[in-house]
């Protein structure tokens, strides 16, 4: 790759923005739901959270420790159209879709 390309990529890279949303855990008939402001990443953090044992939901970390990873889903329930918000007005979106997204799937949250 010729130094031109690269540089390319790594602006494109820096100038991405992150995709805001809400997602959902399931395992053993249970569910979490959280919201994060990049769902991209969030996968990757949680089971590494898990993977090592010291995920802040005890619930979770109990079950990952009895079903292992191949017993875990994640799955993105809606993603936020947020260009134009502001980013008080993105965290507000984020903190009241979880409520929402919470009681739909009678489920606990990701964290808390």
């Amino acid at each position: 790759m010729d130094k031109a390309r690269r540089r390319e990529l790594i602006r494109d890279h820096k100038e991405r923005r992150a995709r805001a949303g809400f997602y959902v855990v399931r395992c053993a008939g249970r569910a979490w739901v959280g919201a994060s402001p990049n769902l991209d990443a969030q996968q990757n953090s949680l089971w590494f959270s898990l993977r090592n044992g010291g995920h802040r939901n005890r619930d979770m970390q109990s079950a990952w420790g009895a079903q292992g990873p191949e017993g875990f889903a994640f799955e993105i329930l809606e993603v936020l159209e947020d260009e134009e918000m502001t980013p008080l007005g993105r965290a507000d979106a984020l903190k009241s879709g979880l409520a929402r997204w919470r009681e739909s799937l009678c489920a606990d949250a990701v964290f808390g």
